[in-house]
């Protein structure tokens, strides 16, 4: 078994870590070396020190560039890692007075984007106008990838299946009602008492089998003795789902978030069907990294957005 700091004992140093991420990155020494700010030959030499301060093969050659053996990968991973909580105690460090000053990293699935992210962001340019925030849009899976790895302080998402539960804080929040939206003229909307034979009548809109939304949808179908719909295009692009139903008599299932904003006036190009047959996706959490502790700013955010959250 490896002692607690063999390695650094044997001289790993700072300069090594950047060395191994950085041809993780690129894949060749020179790119690496660039990166860096150092030469090539400089580059090779810290190379082999690694080989050797690590005692394992790190690289290995690969048409005209490099390839990390599975002893670099993992080093590259942990040297990350490193690099993220540097960078992060620099913000610490720079923010700690009263969290008044800083940039905060956000990821949030659409709805709640528009519900919770959105108007704490509002409230932050008034009470935090030396905070900047940076804000990502995208489903669960790519905000667990992006909040495990440092690339955002929290989301406002949920835990996708095939994740490790531990490795993530959640603060549970709500569940995501969904609304039927369609083009405005639609016939539908022309009909007195709207039945679930209908909708099975018009192609659907949907993300791809695995999305959760479609999951949930389907199987509240189920549940109802309804059959699956017609599926003609699976996309988890937003725009692509609001430009086709605007152009056809298709049927998207929207968070009710989304759907209110996109489709809930008169002057909207899309309206919501006027049924509800209880779909809903689980409930949403507010999620940090399990064992982080947020900077004073990115704490600050998080308490806005909790705000939001009205039992």
């Amino acid at each position: 078994m490896i002692e607690t700091g063999t390695l650094i004992r044997r001289g790993l140093k700072l300069s090594h870590l950047r060395l191994v991420a950085a041809l993780a990155e690129t894949g060749q020494v020179g790119a690496a070396a660039d990166y860096l700010g150092m030469t090539q030959p400089a580059a090779s030499r810290l190379l082999g020190e690694v080989e050797q301060i690590c005692q394992e093969p790190i690289h290995e050659r690969s048409g005209r560039g490099v390839r990390l053996t599975a002893q670099g990968q993992a080093l590259a991973r942990r040297a990350a890692r490193v690099l993220l909580e540097l960078d992060g105690a620099d913000r610490d460090i720079r923010e700690v007075s009263d969290g008044m000053v800083g940039h905060v990293r956000i990821g949030a699935v659409t709805g709640p984007a528009l519900d919770y992210v959105l108007p704490a962001v509002r409230a932050a340019r008034l009470e935090l106008p030396d905070v900047t925030v940076e804000v990502e849009v995208g489903p669960s899976d790519l905000l667990a990838d992006l909040l495990v790895s440092g690339r955002i302080d929290f989301s406002v998402s949920r835990v996708p299946d095939g994740m490790q539960p531990e490795l993530v804080a959640a603060h549970i929040l709500a569940p995501e009602p969904v609304s039927l939206v369609v083009r405005a003229g639609h016939r539908l909307l022309g009909m007195a008492d709207i039945t679930p034979a209908d909708l099975m009548d018009h192609d659907w809109v949907m993300p791809g089998p695995g999305a959760i939304l479609r999951r949930s949808v389907e199987r509240r179908l189920t549940d109802l003795g309804l059959p699956l719909p017609r599926v003609r295009l699976a996309t988890s692009s937003f725009l692509l789902t609001l430009s086709l139903i605007q152009q056809s008599n298709a049927i998207a299932p929207l968070a009710r978030a989304v759907a209110r904003q996109f489709a809930g006036s008169e002057r909207a190009q899309a309206r919501i069907l006027p049924i509800d047959l209880g779909f809903e996706v689980p409930s949403f959490s507010l999620l940090t990294l399990a064992g982080s502790h947020l900077t004073p700013a990115a704490e600050r955010l998080r308490g806005l957005v909790l705000l939001q959250h009205r039992p």
